[in-house]
């Protein structure tokens, strides 16, 4: 049997800490090796266990988890878990290397248990949840596809992805579905889109299925193009809506 996965948990809040620390502690695959109060905690403790994964509130007194980012993912890769969902903190925070941003009240037990569990095996992708995304995606901001995880490849994303706010009402997208059509326009394929929302690829299949509608579109290149206004005539087809 492999050797559990380890886990450091940061945050100021003990209710938050004890909630946290039960949840991952009744998978047998997972222990919580350590609780800090604040960054400066969260760097003793992660140097003195080398975890696999430390999990990180950001605001916290004295050293917050924004400023002991770069330190920590030094050590491991490093989760944002956060009531924060300011656009400019999510951006500093993947710029400094974090490899997910989960807003509380956004995901499911399991799904945060999936989460760390996928960034033990390393694939790479960003786990955010819809207050991240978004926040990314207002600020034509391209997510990262790659499987890199270093402050300075997140350093170098670059605006891509640009009309959401006036195409999302213009071709009558949820919020949802235009969270999606950011992520297909970035270069994301189906898997990839699943773990950056947390939701299975047949939800995500279901979302395409209804955004090609509403964009009559019937490839994901078609659907782009007219979402980022690249489509011969895209100027028009608001109009043309069923």
């Amino acid at each position: 049997m492999n050797a559990p996965l380890r886990i450091v948990v940061a945050d100021d809040n003990p209710v938050v800490r004890a909630g946290l620390t039960a949840l991952l502690s009744t998978h047998a695959d997972i222990t919580v090796v350590a609780e800090a109060t604040n960054g400066q905690e969260a760097q003793e403790e992660a140097s003195r266990h080398q975890p696999d994964v430390i999990l990180l509130d950001v605001r916290m007194p004295g050293m917050d988890g924004i400023t002991a980012l770069p330190h920590l993912v030094r050590i491991a890769p490093v989760m944002m878990l956060t009531y924060s969902g300011e656009s400019e903190t999510v951006r500093e925070a993947l710029r400094r290397g974090a490899v997910g941003y989960l807003v509380h009240g956004e995901f499911t037990a399991d799904e945060l248990v999936a989460a760390v569990r996928d960034i033990k095996r390393g694939d790479g992708l960003p786990r955010l949840t819809p207050t991240a995304t978004t926040a990314l995606a207002q600020a034509n901001i391209q997510l990262p596809t790659a499987a890199s995880k270093s402050p300075e490849v997140l350093s170098q994303m670059q605006p891509d992805v640009g009309q959401s706010s006036s195409y999302r009402s213009r071709f009558q997208l949820s919020r949802r579905e235009a969270e999606i059509m950011d992520l297909i326009a970035s270069g994301m394929n189906n898997q990839q889109i699943a773990a950056a929302c947390f939701i299975s690829e047949k939800t995500v299949k279901n979302h395409i299925n209804r955004i090609f509608a509403k964009l009559h579109s019937t490839s994901r290149a078609e659907a782009a193009a007219k979402w980022l206004g690249t489509a011969p005539g895209s100027h028009q087809d608001g109009a043309d809506r069923r």
